[in-house]
């Protein structure tokens, strides 16, 4: 860091003003009891009042992370929420304002990475306010909120250019790290984003939307959305037709949460050209929460397009529905996914096998890269290219396609053969989830 820059950090300091108020927050209680904090109510107030949240917020749910001395938490409770509060340390100040309101807010002391193993659930609504950047690992964090929340999240952070961040809104976001106490002389201070950067971090964690609320003051105020805005009342006729939605790794239904990466895939037919990603709303559904996910890309592929979206962070075990449309169109065809549902068999039964292109029983082409197809039974239900496995003979097969059941139950699996594969009898088998059909015998001619 520049030695200017590198001044103007330890310059932002406020340790002396804060030990002097005793408190951070201030307070007007009922009672009359005024208490100075080093943050004014009308400062409070003011940010307050920046959050797209409803004024009425009774039935709503909402976490408030790093609370301090808890103005924002109780603020929130006397709209109506239901809050929950957490903090690192337990804070004399926070119990003591709860104590003289008889709040009912459930306060909580915990680490900020304890929170996704908490059991805590899911909020209509988070704060994240001033906390970001006393965090070692900021995208993580920003995903963890992510995950917690189903409606919106507020981020607030410390950001290194407030006033000209538009000069160079275009460039590659940049972020400060800060070893020691290089921000504020304070140890526990770690990063500083641009503006850029701290949007471009809230768009990677999974949320489907952002909106810049504000700067000022060394913080930028961030409004994260999981879930799309409404369509416009006149939709268009052009929905996208399309043809699939599948894991972009593995090309199956399944998806894992445990994953640090998971990317979700959409092959679409569409009269439109040029497709952007800004065109697209993807939207993940289990029929209670509804989650977008941005598009990363959309790219042109043959007749086609194929965009590419993060898999939104926090589904719940399960199966889901995932579906598509354009901003100003309805959606196309639903699919359904399934999250962290590991496959179950208990038999799997192998009833015929065909050369998948001359279609001649209990045979295969072999001296050129052909296919078999076969018509398995007992594969879960969450069966796909990924986790059903074929051999012939020691040799695994690539499996290309995974059917859905017939009337007898029975799916049909597709395989490729490779053109190397000697001529005579070879044993086909079928496997997955820790489950092996017998085998049949197929010859290669």
């Amino acid at each position: 860091m520049a030695t200017g820059a590198l001044e103007a950090r330890r310059r932002i300091d406020f340790s002396k003003e804060l030990a002097a108020k005793g408190w951070y927050h201030s307070f007007e209680l009922p009672d009359g009891t005024f208490i100075d904090g080093f943050m004014t109510v009308e400062q409070q107030k003011r940010r307050y009042a920046q959050f797209p949240i409803p004024e009425d917020l009774r039935g709503k749910s909402i976490l408030d992370i790093g609370a301090w001395d808890g103005w924002f938490s109780f603020e929130a409770e006397r709209h109506g929420a239901g809050v929950t509060a957490i903090d690192c340390v337990e804070l004399a100040t926070f119990l003591d304002v709860h104590a003289r309101l008889g709040s009912k807010i459930d306060y909580r002391i915990m680490d900020f990475y304890e929170l996704p193993d908490a059991g805590l659930g899911k909020f209509d609504i988070v704060f994240f306010l001033g906390v970001l950047y006393h965090v070692r690992h900021p995208l993580l964090a920003l995903e963890i909120v992510c995950a917690l929340t189903k409606d919106i999240a507020i981020v607030d952070s410390f950001v290194t250019d407030p006033d000209n961040w538009k000069e160079h809104a275009g460039d590659i976001p940049t972020m400060e790290f800060y070893e020691l106490d290089e921000l504020g002389n304070q140890f526990g201070n770690w990063v500083g984003p641009t503006v850029p950067c701290l949007l471009a971090m809230c768009r990677a964690a999974g949320f489907a939307r952002i909106e810049l609320l504000g700067t000022g003051d060394h913080h930028a105020v961030v409004a994260c959305y999981r879930k799309w805005e409404p369509p416009p009342a006149a939709l268009s006729d052009d929905t996208p037709e399309v043809v699939t939605i599948e894991n972009a790794r593995t090309n199956g239904i399944n998806f894992s949460t445990r994953k640090s990466e998971e990317y979700l895939t959409s092959v679409f037919h569409t009269g439109r050209n040029p497709v952007t990603p800004a065109m697209l709303r993807l939207e993940v559904s289990n029929g209670v929460d509804n989650f977008g996910a941005a598009a990363l890309f959309a790219n042109p592929e043959g007749n086609a397009w194929r965009a590419t979206f993060h898999l939104p962070p926090g589904l719940d075990p399960g199966w889901h529905t995932a579906r598509l449309r354009f901003r100003d169109s309805g959606f196309g065809r639903e699919f359904r996914i399934a999250v962290d549902v590991p496959p179950v068999a208990e038999r799997i039964a192998l009833k015929e096998v065909f050369d998948g292109v001359a279609w001649t029983k209990g045979e295969v082409q072999v001296g050129e890269r052909g296919f078999l197809s076969c018509w398995v039974g007992g594969l879960p239900e969450n069966a796909d290219r990924a986790n059903v496995r074929t051999y012939l003979g020691n040799r695994r097969l690539e499996v290309d396609y995974v059917g859905q059941p017939n009337a007898d139950g029975y799916c049909q699996v597709n395989a490729a053969v490779p053109a190397n594969v000697a001529t005579g009898e070879h044993e086909f088998r079928v496997e997955c989830a820790g489950i092996r059909s017998e085998a049949m015998l197929v010859r290669g001619v």
